[in-house]
């Protein structure tokens, strides 16, 4: 891999901590839908910093969900758990934002931060094995 695809990858993965870090303050201000959304991004930037790595991106969200499926989930380099909360988040967060009057849970959105957060951790991790990431990210 080059050194612009690791870079790209760890500009991605600062991107998903940042989305994050949104999701964990939109949480506490009670702001579930752009929390939702922030979660969402979480995974979706990390889902992208690994594809990064392979040289590949795609131009529509299922497109980064299913290579990444694929590529990570299905051959077992990350958990089956992942793909979980891949589905969770996109539902959820295509309702926030495209559904009239919507009323999500709060517990539900909070569990969803939570995932974002153990999605993240598990590709930070995996990059970590690979040399490539740091506890920075």
């Amino acid at each position: 891999m080059s050194e612009e695809n690791v870079a790209l990858c760890l500009d991605r993965m600062a991107r998903s901590k940042r989305c994050l870090a949104s999701a964990e303050a939109n949480l506490s201000l009670g702001d579930w839908e752009n929390a939702a959304n922030r979660a969402y991004y979480t995974v979706f930037n990390a889902m992208r910093s690994l594809l990064a790595l392979e040289d590949v991106d795609r131009k529509k969200h299922a497109g980064v969900i299913a290579f990444f499926r694929e590529r990570y989930i299905k051959t077992g380099i990350l958990s089956e758990s992942l793909s979980l909360i891949i589905t969770n988040l996109y539902d959820l967060r295509s309702e926030c934002d495209y559904a009239d009057f919507i009323r999500v849970e709060p517990e539900e959105v909070c569990e969803r931060v939570h995932e974002a957060a153990a999605f993240f951790m598990a590709v930070r991790e995996y990059l970590t094995q690979q040399g490539i990431c740091t506890e920075n990210i």
